[in-house]
């Protein structure tokens, strides 16, 4: 039982806030816990249930009124921008003919494209199409928009660093004089990842679990960029990979398979989450979790995540004992 406090200590404490100071003591534990306390919770956004929506908004919402028709994916225990802690998921949805202007910012984006044909991504001048598992990459203040040719919509999960700002607010974006920044198509770039090369490594690694890390293709850089990295990974038919525990927190979208994800905490208490193809979810930091295939084929999943970001500040962490 803590003991009552005197009169005078009563006094002494009421009398930090009119000087603009707290004492440290009272919050200590809070602020140097024993282990990482995200506020995020583990979470999974079924895409039968998102896309009616998305088709909802691409019927609604013209892009003259949204600039970017972006479902944001919210983690239930934060507020936007936050999918976790520290990154951000969207779900971009673009119809044929549209144009969603050309503008650059601070943060950086990646986009892993879902479905549709046609669509492409303008980056500094570079026009890159859009195929089914491609990762694009739009780097800090790169002049960019997007487009769709053909029939259809094209729906991407788009990355950001865009809660790291919350924390930092020194985000800046300007938008460009026209609709489109000039570019013109080209074929392989260091800002496109093809699915096809991704999958042929993850199926040449012998076992159960491959994962495939995207590096800079200039060989400069740990991730793909200063805060956000991407794995591929491919689980085999009816098998399971090994529990991981990371400082880093994730968010995974599945490519191709149907199974699910348990994740345990250090009390024990586990959550499961039930996946199929084009479900995205997220883990927050330091929770143990490892993923189950249940099906007779193989299965892929996507992720990005702050790994990069914890390791430039020398802050990153894993457990090796599981």
């Amino acid at each position: 039982m803590a003991p009552v406090p005197s009169e005078e200590k009563i006094q002494f404490l009421n009398s930090l806030k009119p000087q603009n100071v707290e004492p440290l003591w009272s919050v200590m534990s809070a602020m140097v816990p024993p282990v990482p306390q995200p506020k995020a919770i583990p979470t999974l956004w079924k895409y039968k249930n998102l896309k009616p929506l998305l088709d909802d908004s691409g019927r609604l919402v013209p892009t003259e009124e949204s600039e970017r028709r972006v479902l944001m994916l919210i983690n239930p225990n934060l507020k936007a921008p936050q999918t976790t802690d520290t990154l951000y998921a969207g779900l971009q949805y673009i119809n044929p003919g549209e144009v969603a202007p050309a503008h650059r910012h601070s943060a950086f984006a990646l986009r892993f494209i879902i479905e549709g044909e046609g669509g492409f991504t303008n980056v500094e001048g570079s026009k890159l199409y859009m195929e089914r598992g491609d990762v694009i990459l739009t780097p800090r203040w790169d002049w960019h928009d997007h487009g769709k040719e053909g029939d259809g919509p094209m729906i991407w999960l788009d990355g950001l660093d865009l809660p790291m700002f919350q924390a930092i607010p020194v985000n800046f974006a300007e938008h460009y004089k026209e609709d489109r920044y000039p570019s013109s198509e080209v074929g392989e770039s260091p800002l496109k990842y093809p699915w096809g090369p991704v999958q042929e490594y993850l199926d040449s690694v012998k076992g159960d679990h491959a994962i495939f890390d995207y590096k800079p293709k200039t060989g400069e850089g740990a991730g793909v960029s200063t805060i956000v990295g991407g794995q591929a990974e491919r689980i085999s038919p009816n098998a399971s990979t090994g529990f991981r525990q990371e400082s880093s927190s994730f968010v995974y979208h599945v490519f191709e398979g149907t199974g699910y994800t348990v994740i345990t905490e250090d009390n024990g208490e586990e959550t499961i989450l039930k996946w199929e193809q084009k479900d995205t979810f997220c883990i927050p930091s330091w929770k143990k979790f490892r993923h189950v295939n249940e099906t007779s084929s193989q299965a892929y999943l996507f992720n990005f995540s702050d790994t990069p970001l914890l390791k430039n500040l020398n802050i990153y962490r894993a457990n090796k004992d599981l």
